[in-house]
């Protein structure tokens, strides 16, 4: 092959790369970083926003549940490491990742008293999450240390529904922090976030059909 046609091909797959990324740019990440959000909830000032006041990078990403705030609350207050709920996503990702984490899809009692301050240890480094506000069946904002990049629950009600919102921000510039986080952080957090958020309105939507007469709840097997 001719070097004239070598540089056509070059020039031929550089210009189709700088048409996908154009393209994912302008339509398919708007979709990853809002996966399930509208417009509204995407642009919706919520607790914890403020503590990372100037980040860089924002996810909004939502989901209908059909059940009361008080039967989603209990899922999210008790998530985290062993021996807590785990994080309602692929645990065999997370344990790859060095992470203890276990899911379950029961309520766990010991673990639904969470206060401000209290810390969630992922690592042996000391790596985790700090709880920064909770709101009982309305908002939980959560810190990651030493990171500093914030997530929040938050539960909309309206009609018998409830919109689960999470939304996570992120500080940080140049190359090293843009190229993995589009190539693969950004993808690869909405597949982990998007079967948690299904996971968390599987078991709301249960755990609201599941009350006996007195007001208590079935109790479930562990996964």
């Amino acid at each position: 092959m001719s070097l004239s046609k070598n540089r056509m091909l070059w020039v031929m797959g550089g210009a189709l790369a700088v048409a996908a990324t154009v393209s994912y740019m302008r339509f398919g990440r708007p979709r990853v970083l809002n996966w399930g959000a509208n417009p509204k909830e995407a642009a919706r000032l919520m607790p914890g926003d403020d503590i990372l006041s100037e980040a860089s990078l924002q996810t909004t990403r939502a989901i209908t549940v059909d059940a009361h705030p008080k039967a989603i609350w209990p899922w999210l207050v008790q998530m985290g490491p062993r021996p807590r709920a785990g994080a309602y996503t692929y645990d065999w990702i997370e344990r790859l990742l060095g992470i203890d984490i276990e899911n379950t899809d029961r309520i766990l009692p010991e673990f639904q008293h969470l206060q401000v301050g209290e810390k969630m240890a992922l690592n042996k480094r000391g790596d985790g999450i700090i709880v920064r506000e909770i709101h009982p069946e309305r908002f939980l904002v959560l810190q990651w240390v030493p990171a500093g990049s914030t997530w929040t629950f938050g539960l909309y009600s309206n009609d018998g529904q409830t919109r689960l919102v999470s939304r996570n921000r992120l500080a940080g510039s140049g190359v090293k922090f843009w190229l993995p986080m589009i190539a693969v952080m950004e993808p690869g957090s909405l597949i982990m976030e998007r079967k948690m958020l299904q996971r968390i309105k599987q078991r709301a939507e249960s755990l609201a059909h599941a009350q006996v007469p007195d007001g208590r709840v079935e109790e479930r097997q562990r996964v």
